[in-house]
């Protein structure tokens, strides 16, 4: 029997809610090209369109034909239906979008959540390089992750493992520090991510009466001194390290890479750990909390690691 030829160059692309990433990579996970494009809003047809011609325009300048692509989607995909649900890219939400690109490109397509991406990217060759297990924890615009045992991304029976912005703040942390129940565009309510990514950070700020336009404002001013703000921080804090806590209790990673904007406020690493440490019994130890060492290209090279299924369990 002919062995199964193993392609010289994948293509990994991040799909996110301002832009689209495309990235080829060798074997050794070298980025060979790299190019970004902004994503069409509100058009579906033009979505597809716009990442067909991303992928024309790399196999013209590279020469290939029929290079196996790695997509990491925004949001998730029904099983049964196949249909996407994405709250960053509304224009996705409802549409075939894995059946549409496959009928379209005519190649090897391996979908995946751009969020699990990222944790298996930073599980070979970034920060989590070594460790036996890995959480990746997204701190953006929403807050979500991945989680790789051995660098083996785990997907789950609904493709969600990792959607740990999907649990809810506890009603005890909600009445310490006098927060609403907030409606989450997932469905639920009181979801982590409206509270602990960037966006839930300004609404914290907003709630006690600030006018911040995005995270790095509300650090900003933080930092400058302002008292609403260092409050707001501190509350943030906690509810972040409880979140931590449980995800600590529930998987017990060896390591947690955090990726996202926030993750690039280097102060919140050296208290971030005691946080944590606040949620959890006596004798458990909160393991290393570490920065993303592919910051905002880590999705893209991610997908890419999706065209090799030996990434995948």
């Amino acid at each position: 029997m002919a062995e199964t030829s193993v392609p010289a160059i994948c293509y990994g692309i991040d799909i996110g809610g301002t832009k689209i990433e495309l990235v080829a990579c060798d074997a050794a996970l070298k980025v060979r090209h790299r190019r970004r494009i902004a994503t069409p809003q509100g058009d579906y047809a033009g979505f597809l369109t716009a990442l067909e011609a991303l992928i024309a325009a790399a196999d013209a300048e590279l020469g290939l034909v029929d290079t196996p692509i790695g997509i990491a989607l925004p949001g998730v995909r029904d099983r049964r239906s196949g249909r996407q649900l994405s709250a960053n890219v509304p224009a996705l939400t409802g549409e075939s979008v894995a059946a549409d690109l496959q009928a379209r490109l005519r190649r090897p397509l391996h979908f995946g959540n751009d969020l699990q991406c990222f944790a298996l990217s930073e599980a070979h060759g970034g920060a989590a390089e070594g460790y036996p297990s890995m959480f990746g924890a997204i701190l953006g615009t929403g807050a979500g992750g991945g989680y790789c045992l051995h660098g083996r991304l785990v997907v789950g029976f609904n493709g969600l493992a990792g959607e740990w912005g999907h649990w809810s703040v506890p009603a005890h942390l909600l009445q310490r520090h006098g927060l609403p129940v907030l409606d989450c565009a997932c469905g639920l309510r009181g979801c982590i991510e409206r509270y602990v990514s960037g966006s839930g950070l300004v609404a914290l700020h907003h709630h006690f009466g600030g006018e911040a336009v995005d995270a790095g404002a509300v650090i900003a001013r933080a930092e400058a001194g302002d008292a609403r703000a260092r409050e707001v921080l501190a509350i943030h804090l906690d509810l972040l390290g409880h979140s931590l806590a449980a995800l600590v209790l529930a998987l017990d990673p060896h390591v947690i890479v955090l990726g996202g904007g926030l993750s690039q406020h280097a102060p919140l690493y050296d208290v971030l750990p005691s946080a944590v440490a606040a949620h959890l019994f006596s004798g458990v130890q909160v393991p290393p909390i570490v920065p993303p060492r592919f910051g905002d290209a880590g999705g893209a090279r991610g997908a890419a690691l999706l065209a090799w299924p030996s990434a995948l369990s």
